[in-house]
């Protein structure tokens, strides 16, 4: 088996994972605290549509124009959702969902005459994991040592402004290493599969249940030869739900 496993690809796409859950697990359990379930997928659309948005007007995919179209765009809407949230509160999640579906036909609008469209929707939608690189990582991984200082040190739960734009932020940066599926999955799962336990045991949780999710879903990729973030999605919900009947069974006996 290990003449499969090439480590040089493996280790940075794990790496990839850990980073992502070190913002994303806090964050969910944030999302499904304030009733927000599907902002994650709506803002990393929106983010999504930058990047086919910068890709349309052929700038290049590695220079900094595209992360300015993906983050401002995703900026955009958390203001937009902060500025909704205080005035129609009972239909955010309602707007949240047209925010999100706006996004996505967007996209296909966009990339309905580029003959290599379904291949740049595919990479938003699944990402690409297994491309990443230790140095291509550094820049996210201390853009993410900041969100979070300002996550645990700032409080920016406090303040729904503040959260909205540490999420826009964060979503952005990784949407473009897991994609849109993965984020969801990452944000969302983890927090579900973890509710009920107390605050500073939930994110430990949360976070080894999204590390095991990660590594093993790699490995059943690169084995099978599947794609990896679709494997991941799968892995991290089977993970989440042993670990869910785990916590239920421990709450009774407690």
């Amino acid at each position: 088996m290990s003449e499969f496993l090439d480590w040089s690809i493996i280790g940075p796409a794990f790496l990839a994972g850990l980073i992502v859950l070190s913002t994303h697990v806090p964050l969910g359990q944030e999302v499904l605290r304030r009733g927000i379930i599907f902002i994650d997928l709506a803002i990393a659309q929106v983010a999504g549509l930058g990047v086919i948005a910068a890709h349309a007007m052929d700038w290049d995919p590695e220079g900094i124009e595209v992360q300015i179209a993906a983050v401002s765009a995703a900026l955009l809407v958390a203001f937009g959702l902060h500025w909704t949230e205080k005035r129609w509160a009972n239909i955010q999640e309602p707007l949240i969902g047209i925010v999100f579906i706006l996004a996505a036909t967007g996209g296909i609008l966009l990339l309905a005459g580029n003959p290599h469209g379904s291949e740049h929707l595919k990479e938003l939608l699944v990402g690409q994991i297994l491309w990443q690189t230790w140095s291509s990582l550094l820049p996210i991984a201390v853009l993410y040592v900041a969100v979070l200082i300002v996550w645990f040190v700032f409080q920016p739960r406090t303040s729904a402004l503040t959260f909205y734009l540490a999420f826009a932020v964060t979503v952005t940066a990784s949407v473009q290493i897991v994609g849109i599926y993965l984020v969801f999955a990452s944000l969302i799962i983890p927090a579900l599969a973890t509710t009920g336990i107390r605050r500073g045991n939930r994110l430990l949780a949360g976070y080894l249940v999204g590390a095991v999710s990660f590594l093993i879903g790699i490995l059943v990729s690169v084995l099978l030869d599947l794609p990896t973030g679709a494997v991941i999605v799968w892995s991290m919900a089977v993970i989440a739900l042993v670990a869910g009947f785990l916590i239920s069974d421990k709450q009774k006996v407690g």
